[in-house]
């Protein structure tokens, strides 16, 4: 593996923004880090960068001891969310930057860093846009030469901390295809830090997920969507839904309803996790716990449904272009999960 992370282990005064993390990445790997504010994954970014040093653990890449690496010989192109473009240059100068200041002895020739320039002015589709300033390109365009200038000193590593941060939806969207090419094409190993769940699953080779300073999951995308580790990684990973419940002699009881439960289920006390739209509501004499209807509509090619179960309150999907003449509000409705994971209850202190 070109980088192994080992027992990295960061704190700041009394808070422990790093606990004993191992991970690894492969040659050209495209891995996101993803996990809420506090988690750490800046953290670990900012030591890969050498902007931080750790408390404890190891970091090598490619065999090499990277943390006993002068910042400068690392290799590393980083990204930031606001750009960090040098206002006084032009996009050219820019993206030269990195390639000017080498020491005499590694720097290319004028036509070289010229020849660089116009490549990944192509490459990050800014044609034409070289002689302007950042103060006259759009966000997406000033992240773009953000990237281009990371790019152009041939990193060996990309690091990326929430790029698109700054950006509005639509822009996201759309650089987020472009990056994923991008790298692709580059073939550069990628480190990427987001707290956008749908950005993490869209883009990456691999995902970990950190919570609290600490690894919780790490895997392909679908892998950690479709068999999360724990409550957690489930419902930070999408919009959820979770009720008590009980796994007694093959049988799952949630609320008033009992159910057969999964071969593997843990037995006892339960969380059970589901996803808003994949239930099946049927009438009050139908099969499902017991819900009330609080509000019902239709958004788009979907229906909306807000309902309670005692005290816990949710919003459940259902598709098609017309409700059923039940689903109103006020009444009382069943509702089966008709997909569903079982965590073992968390146990009080």
């Amino acid at each position: 593996m070109p980088l192994e992370i080992a027992s990295l282990s960061k704190a700041f005064g009394r808070y422990p923004a790093l606990k004993d993390v191992s991970l690894s990445v492969a040659d050209g790997e495209f891995l996101a880090l993803l996990g809420p504010s506090g988690s750490g994954k800046t953290t670990l970014l900012r030591i890969l960068a050498g902007l931080e040093r750790p408390d404890a653990g190891q970091v090598h890449f490619n065999g090499e001891d990277f943390l006993s690496r002068p910042v400068r010989e690392r290799g590393v192109g980083m990204v930031f969310q606001h750009y960090a473009l040098f206002r006084h240059m032009t996009v050219e100068q820019n993206i030269a930057f990195g390639l000017k200041v080498r020491p005499r002895a590694k720097r290319p020739g004028k036509a070289a860093i010229a020849a660089k320039v116009v490549e990944l002015l192509e490459m990050m589709q800014l044609e034409g846009l070289g002689r302007r300033f950042p103060s006259q390109l759009s966000g997406g365009q000033r992240q773009r030469v953000a990237l281009a200038r990371a790019l152009a000193i041939e990193p060996r590593m990309l690091l990326l901390d929430e790029p698109f941060g700054a950006l509005d939806a639509q822009v996201r969207r759309d650089l987020r295809r472009w990056l994923r090419q991008v790298h692709d094409q580059a073939g550069v190993t990628t480190v990427f830090v987001t707290h956008d769940q749908e950005e993490a699953l869209a883009l990456a080779d691999r995902v970990a997920v950190l919570r609290d300073g600490q690894l919780v999951q790490v895997g392909a995308p679908h892998e950690v969507y479709d068999h999360p580790a724990n409550g957690f990684v489930y419902d930070f990973l999408g919009a959820a839904c979770h009720l008590p419940g009980l796994v007694e002699g093959g049988r799952l009881t949630v609320a008033d309803w009992t159910t057969a439960a999964p071969a593997d289920a843990p037995q006892g006390q339960v969380e059970v996790y589901f996803r808003p739209n994949a239930v099946d509501f049927a009438p009050a004499d139908g099969d499902g716990f017991s819900a009330k209807v609080l509000l019902a509509g239709l958004r788009g090619a979907s229906g909306k449904i807000e309902c309670a179960v005692g005290e816990t309150l949710f919003e459940l999907e259902s598709l098609g272009a017309r409700l059923p003449d039940y689903l109103v509000r006020g009444a009382q409705i069943r509702v089966a999960p008709n997909r569903f994971t079982l965590f073992p209850a968390e146990r009080s202190i």
